[in-house]
């Protein structure tokens, strides 16, 4: 064997390690970011009940070997009759040792970080080690992503990563791994069954019918027991409760699909920020159910860039652009389609209102006084006592007591004997005449103030029902 290639292979050699470590940078650097957003979010009071403190709740019961129960929603609210994600209970032994909205945001952060390795693990057959890294941040960076993780915690989370998963091995055509990864998304959210059939017809697609067939089969059978049996079943009023936004109601069903314009908006966010290039594969069709029953969607809350809800497009949509990269017909295009990417996010990130530029921000790593201060009166608060607290306050309180949401109780039938309303009162989740009204009836219940600070007012009530 000649000296050249001696050198070849033993650059090769040495080459391999450092690959094979490069998907875990760009993962790490984003689970520092989530992280720490979302912890900050939590200790400045950014969180809410609805829905950090409901998921805590539905943990919480996994936790103490019971039903998710949901008191912020209601009363022995089992949260399986409102979503079907039994995925949950993955986090029950973590919650057990750490009993904590804490847990669950880095919980979050983790899986939506480790959802970047495969991504990134892609990118380096495609385009080598440095493409590779700012395909992972380009990802990463998303505003999707970002959005999600500006927001509470979600189920969602779990979906990510088996997405990411998922996707890249059907593009490495390791077919049984896809379904592998991709099955286990019926169990995240009850929507989701109908992803996992558009994944099993591409597997059928790229030649593998007998098992892309069965993994539609199995998901659209699935989802219908789901969506027609088991969540009517948990429900306390015995139906799905989000079967109402679904009727046609005399719309054109185009239209509908399409307008108002803000849904068009989000179809360019969501393939602009690939160069467009996402749109020449075929695994983008796998974002068509999300876009579809999101659209269909009488709540505007659904069409647009915010919150959780474009989470599970952004593994679809960053995969397929990768798969778009291995027709392109020479690596160098494939290199700088993936730096263009990796700009574009990062410049939306700095320019635009996304949240991880706040991590730049002098002020966030300064201790909040104020917020400090509601935290210290809360602790006044028994551990194991009931409080109905309002939105802003609920996942501060949610780990160690039981939780009920303010206006809606107390009522009769219901009344906790602690009260905690943010001061001024918080509306996010009620109009400022009901949390008004919900106050001035206090005192005919029993209450009288016991604490009160310029952040929250805490009453108490000494003759229980």
């Amino acid at each position: 064997m000649s000296a050249t290639a001696v050198r070849s292979q033993a650059a090769t050699a040495q080459a391999a390690p450092r690959s094979a470590a490069v998907p875990y940078l760009p993962a790490a650097a984003l689970f520092l970011a989530y992280a720490c957003w979302s912890i900050h979010r939590h200790l400045e009071l950014k969180t809410s009940g609805y829905d950090l403190g409901i998921f805590e709740q539905a943990v919480r019961g996994y936790a103490h070997l019971g039903a998710p129960e949901a008191t912020i929603k209601a009363p022995g609210f089992n949260l399986l009759g409102d979503h079907f994600h039994p995925v949950l209970v993955v986090l029950a032994p973590l919650y057990r040792l750490f009993p904590s909205p804490i847990t669950l945001l880095v919980a979050q952060a983790a899986l939506i970080a480790a959802s970047s390795i495969p991504i990134t693990r892609l990118a380096v057959r495609i385009a080598g080690r440095g493409a590779a890294v700012s395909a992972g941040l380009a990802y990463g960076l998303s505003w999707g992503l970002q959005s999600t993780v500006d927001f509470d915690f979600h189920e969602v989370a779990f979906a990510v990563p088996l997405l990411a998963f998922g996707l890249t091995a059907l593009v490495e055509r390791r077919f049984r791994a896809a379904a592998a990864w991709a099955l286990p998304l019926i169990a995240v959210k009850e929507d989701l069954a109908a992803t996992v059939a558009v994944i099993g017809l591409l597997v059928a697609l790229h030649g593998r019918r007998r098992l892309g067939t069965a993994m539609s089969l199995i998901a659209i059978c699935s989802g219908l027991v789901i969506v027609g049996a088991i969540l009517p079943a948990l429900n306390p009023a015995h139906v799905y409760p989000y079967a109402e936004s679904a009727a046609l109601d005399g719309q054109d069903p185009l239209h509908r699909l399409v307008l108002p314009v803000i849904k068009l908006h989000t179809l360019l966010w969501l393939v602009a920020p690939t160069l467009f290039l996402a749109l020449r594969s075929p695994l983008l069709l796998a974002v068509l159910p999300t876009l579809a029953w999101r659209f269909w969607s009488t709540n505007p809350l659904y069409w647009g860039t915010g919150f959780q809800y474009s989470a599970v497009l952004m593994p679809i949509v960053f995969v397929a652009f990768l798969d778009a990269l291995t027709t392109t017909g020479t690596r160098r295009r494939a290199l700088v389609a993936i730096h263009a990417t990796c700009v574009i996010a990062v410049a939306a990130t700095l320019l635009t209102p996304l949240p991880l530029r706040g991590l730049l921000s002098p002020g966030v790593w300064a201790t909040d006084a104020e917020a400090r201060q509601v935290r210290l009166a809360l602790a006044h608060i028994p551990d194991n006592a009931r409080v109905a607290a309002d939105n802003r306050l609920a996942p501060q309180l949610a780990s160690r007591r039981t939780v009920y949401f303010f206006p809606a109780y107390p009522r009769a039938g219901v009344r906790p004997e602690w009260i905690a309303v943010s001061n001024p009162p918080d509306t996010s989740m009620a109009a400022p005449v009901t949390m008004a009204a919900a106050l001035d009836r206090l005192p005919g219940y029993g209450y009288r103030v016991v604490l009160r600070t310029s952040g929250v007012i805490i009453f108490h009530r000494s003759t229980l029902p």
